[in-house]
């Protein structure tokens, strides 16, 4: 079975981020694969492994993007292509999801495509279901498991995380997946797989490479904010006992206005 991975280059999680004349700015701070896509890449992994298939990982992004791709080709990944086409770079979800449903169709005989859970930046969690939309594909979205896949018969069973709990759902293949970190810990790249992927010639792929001409994003970020500041005290509540305490704790939240 063939399977295509999606990730994505992101700021590090631990960066302190800034806004800077309505744009925003991490600093120094290292760009990273998304974490969630991490998941992603170990159930592909895993499902390969199992299936006897092959793993390929995509990303959309500039050369940066490279290095997620890098990861995930340590970690175990068979190959990896970029998407990178100056017509993207105010690519919504939408305008997004047209292009990975595109490069699904270009590699061709895909039995699934996953992707993580959501992107730490945008943070919408929207490409795989709209991915899935454009390609007519069932979307299982929220994985925790997948206790059965039968790639002759093109049926899988899953395990959704919802609030109430597991939902099992069944499905044809292909379909589009998305991963949640209840799934598995993702494996750590391996010397020989970071050795490897650090010389590895990752091909990339315009727009026309893809078939397709500019997907019309609808969503534009025209400027971003910080939050105004807030100036917080702390008032530390002491009393003989517990009641003395509490009494007095009361009186404040009323004086404030909480209740």
């Amino acid at each position: 079975m063939k399977i295509a991975v999606f990730v994505k280059q992101v700021p590090d999680s631990a960066a302190k981020l800034s806004v800077d004349n309505g744009a925003v700015n991490w600093g120094d701070a290292p760009l990273v694969i998304n974490p969630w896509d991490e998941y992603a890449v170990e159930a592909a992994l895993q499902l390969a492994e199992k299936h006897n298939g092959e793993v390929a990982a995509i990303s959309m992004g500039s050369e940066d993007a490279k290095e997620a791709l890098k990861h995930a080709l340590a970690m175990g990944a068979g190959s990896a292509t970029l998407i990178s086409d100056a017509a993207l770079a105010d690519a919504d979800a939408a305008a997004a999801a047209k292009v990975f449903a595109a490069a699904v169709q270009k590699l061709g005989g895909v039995d699934l495509a996953i992707f993580g859970k959501q992107a730490i930046d945008s943070d919408t969690g929207l490409a795989p279901a709209m991915t899935a939309r454009v390609l007519g594909w069932p979307a299982l979205t929220m994985l925790a498991a997948i206790p059965a896949l039968d790639p002759g018969a093109k049926t899988i069973q899953v395990e959704r995380a919802i609030e109430e709990g597991r939902q099992v759902v069944e499905g044809k293949l292909p379909a589009v997946l998305s991963i949640v970190k209840d799934y598995a810990e993702p494996r750590y790249p391996s010397f020989m797989g970071i050795r490897k992927a650090s010389k590895a010639e990752i091909p990339v792929w315009s727009l026309a490479d893809l078939g397709i001409s500019a997907p019309e994003s609808k969503v534009r970020w025209t400027e971003i904010s910080a939050p105004p500041a807030r100036e917080v005290t702390s008032e530390m509540v002491t009393g003989a006992n517990a009641d003395e305490i509490a009494a007095k704790l009361a009186d404040l939240i009323i004086a404030e206005g909480v209740l």
